[in-house]
């Protein structure tokens, strides 16, 4: 099998439908995950990189790419996955960014990584998804997933999760 262009562009626009199990209003392009589709030897092959390190969203990204793809006509697809290189929350698209926030979660800062933590610095402030202050504070680095941080409005008193920036 040849991917030509159509079939290529086709094979995109299906994984664009294939949403985040933890946070549907993502999808699994929007986060940047699937890094390369090609065909080898008659086979799909969809290459995507792990997010968080123990990710329980990946075998499901798996088990999803595989069933999206057959029931749509490809029979042969197979998944790899690459570490090289790390995935990083600055590959995940602006648009994407605002539909975390309109959703409730706080996107992590473009260009920024939470190393702070981990030598006892400042945790900085985030804004609020609820109210758009500044004003917020960090509660617990874990969130109700790992990939999240737990923070609290000191203006609207809501709380609510962080992207944590990797």
């Amino acid at each position: 099998m040849v991917i030509e262009k159509e079939t290529y562009s086709q094979v995109w626009e299906l994984l664009r439908q294939i949403p985040d199990p933890e946070i549907p209003v993502l999808s699994i392009l929007d986060l940047g995950v699937v890094r390369k589709v090609h065909e080898e030897d008659e086979t799909l092959i969809v290459t995507i990189t792990p997010t968080y390190s123990g990710c329980p969203a990946m075998n499901q990204f798996e088990d999803d790419i595989v069933t999206k793809l057959n029931e749509s006509g490809f029979d042969n697809v197979k998944v790899e996955m690459t570490y090289d290189p790390p995935w990083t929350t600055d590959w995940i698209n602006d648009e994407a960014r605002k539909r975390l926030e309109d959703y409730g979660i706080a996107p992590p800062v473009k260009g920024t990584q939470d190393k702070g933590v981990l030598f006892k610095e400042e945790v900085k402030n985030v804004r609020c998804p609820v109210c758009k202050s500044m004003k917020t504070s960090l509660i617990s680095q874990f969130g109700s997933t790992a990939c999240k941080a737990l923070y609290k409005c000191d203006d609207c008193l809501e709380p609510f999760d962080y992207f944590k920036c990797i």
